[in-house]
């Protein structure tokens, strides 16, 4: 059975085409229609037709991983940081556009449905996919399956408070939710740097900041130990709550080697269990999860 899945980003649209074993027959990637909401579902209804037919399978289920949420009671995009899709149906635009049923998720489920399905959480029944890019992002995977909830968030621990906050970390910084506090803005990208920033008074982005910390920066290393003290208080609560078999971390900053060595030891320190067996994992498929995921939201079967 041929799938098809679409990783609908803030500058480019992926695409790849899937058999039912998770081999890949084409990919392609184009620039995304920025501003342009019928340009983007022209885009997409193209890149499903051009790899159709570079299968050679026929009629392929479509899956599409997008920014933002599609909310369940309206079947409108919300806080999607492309904001033309914001307030417009996209899921049933696109499933017009192809002329099927398409299935639609955000990018740290497709990373987490990827990872389950046939990635580093293989074989694992309940996945916790994180994204540690630009936002922080979170997805549940159960069976193989994405679990959206009632209102179409689940999984989305980045706009929780940072737990057991110490009095500089009162009230925290704004987010664009409109509260203060929240992981995301601790634990992104632009976080890391201006946390460094307002300890140092250096403006160093993240990967800068790990170069030097490797090279014996004494106050890089001390922003990344805050940054993975961090990390573990909030992944600690996700535990709690749904103590998954794995956690696999995605983004640019999921790719610091480091946070699987020293974030592990910490979350016992947190967890309501005296010790923690929940391994942390990169991802198997890296910057493709997402895509691959995405042609995944039907099922390996």
């Amino acid at each position: 059975m041929l799938r098809i899945g679409i990783d609908l980003g803030g500058t480019k649209i992926e695409a790849v085409a899937l058999d039912g074993e998770g081999r890949e027959l084409a990919r392609k990637r184009i620039p995304t229609p920025i501003g342009e909401y019928d340009g983007t579902i022209r885009a997409m209804r193209g890149l499903v037709e051009e790899l159709e037919a570079r299968a050679g399978l026929g009629s392929a289920h479509v899956g599409v991983g997008h920014p933002g949420w599609i909310v369940p009671s309206t079947g409108l995009v919300a806080r999607a940081n492309s904001t033309w899709m914001n307030g417009r149906p996209f899921g049933r635009d696109v499933t017009a556009a192809v002329g099927r049923p398409c299935r639609f998720s955000n990018d740290a489920n497709c990373l987490a449905v990827s990872e389950a399905t046939d990635g580093s959480a293989e074989g694992k029944r309940v996945v916790f996919g994180v994204i540690l890019g630009t936002g922080v992002g979170g997805g549940v995977v159960v069976d193989g399956r994405v679990i959206d909830g009632a209102n179409g968030i689940g999984g989305e621990w980045g706009h929780n408070p940072l737990p057991w906050p110490r009095d500089d970390e009162r009230p925290g910084p704004s987010c664009f939710c409109g509260k203060s506090g929240c992981i995301e803005q601790f634990l992104n990208g632009p976080g890391l740097a201006a946390d460094h920033a307002r300890v140092t008074g250096q403006k160093l982005a993240g990967p800068e900041i790990a170069a030097r910390a490797e090279a014996g920066d004494a106050a890089c290393e001390a922003t990344l130990v805050r940054y993975e003290d961090r990390l573990a208080r909030a992944l600690a609560t996700v535990i709690n709550v749904i103590d998954p078999d794995a956690i696999v971390l995605g983004g640019g900053v999921g790719g610091l080697a480091r946070l699987y060595r020293n974030v592990p030891p910490m979350l016992a320190r947190w967890t309501f269990a005296d010790s923690n067996v929940t391994p942390l994992l990169p991802p198997k498929h890296g910057d493709s999860s997402g895509v691959r995921g995405a042609a995944w939201l039907w099922g390996r079967t």
